[in-house]
C-alpha cells in the first residue's frame, strides 16, 4: 500500500497579523466561558485554499509542479482582516472565524486556479463554494445552548479595534499531522506569486 500524508493548500499569515489575531482571541475569550470552545493556536491559523486529505507521497512532486504554474499566473494582492462570524451562523455556532476584506476577487481567482490545477491531476473537484475565513475556535460538542449562544454574541459584537492587513505574495503546500495535542502543520513547498501577466490576477 502506498504511503500517504494529509495535505492542504493555504496562504500563511505574517507574524504581525498572527500577533493581532492573538489579541482578538484574547478579547473574545474574556466574553465567553472557557469550557465553550477549543481555540486554534495562533501559529496554526492560516487561510485554506483547498483541503486535499490523504495524498500518496509519490504525487507530491506533481502537486508542487502544478502549483508553481498556478502561482506564476497571479500577481500579489492585499487582504485585510474583517469582522468575526460563525458557521453555520451566530445563532447556532459551531466554528468561530475572522472574515477577510481587500482584493477578494484576486483571492477568488487564485483559489480557482488552484482548484483547476489539482482537478487536472485527478483530484475530485470541491462540491462547495470557496468561503475565505480564518478559523479562531471550534465550539465544543458538549457545549450548552447558553454557552454556544455567548460565542455567537461575541462574534456579533465585532472587533474592539481594527486588526490590519497584509500583502499576499505566496501560497504553500502544507502537511497536517494529527496528534493528541492538536494538529501540527509543516510547509512542504512554497509558491511565490508571479506578475499575473499570463493569467487573471
Amino acid at each position: 500500500m502506498a504511503q500517504s500524508c494529509r495535505l492542504f493548500i493555504a496562504i500563511e499569515l505574517p507574524d504581525n497579523i498572527l500577533r493581532q489575531i492573538t489579541r482578538v482571541q484574547q478579547q473574545i475569550e474574556r466574553q465567553i466561558p472557557a469550557r465553550a470552545v477549543r481555540w486554534v493556536k495562533p501559529d496554526s491559523i492560516h487561510l485554506t485554499l483547498r483541503f486535499l486529505g490523504d495524498v500518496e507521497i509519490d504525487r507530491i512532486d506533481s502537486l508542487k509542479a502544478v502549483l508553481d504554474v498556478a502561482g506564476t499566473n497571479h500577481a500579489p494582492f492585499p487582504l485585510e482582516i474583517a469582522a468575526p462570524g460563525c458557521f453555520p451562523n451566530t445563532r447556532n455556532p459551531r466554528v468561530l472565524w475572522l472574515g477577510l476584506e481587500g482584493n477578494l476577487e484576486s483571492l477568488g481567482n487564485l483559489q480557482q486556479s488552484v482548484e483547476q490545477a489539482i482537478t487536472d491531476l485527478g483530484f475530485i473537484p470541491e462540491d462547495r463554494g470557496f468561503s475565505p475565513h480564518l478559523t479562531l475556535a471550534r465550539v465544543q460538542r458538549n457545549a450548552s445552548r447558553d454557552d454556544a449562544g455567548r460565542v455567537g454574541l461575541a462574534a456579533e459584537r465585532g472587533l474592539a479595534e481594527p486588526v490590519g492587513g497584509w500583502r499576499v505574495e505566496d501560497l504553500s503546500l502544507m502537511r497536517s499531522q494529527l496528534k493528541p495535542s492538536g494538529s501540527v502543520y509543516t510547509e512542504l513547498h512554497r509558491v511565490p506569486l508571479g506578475d499575473g501577466r499570463t493569467g487573471a490576477s
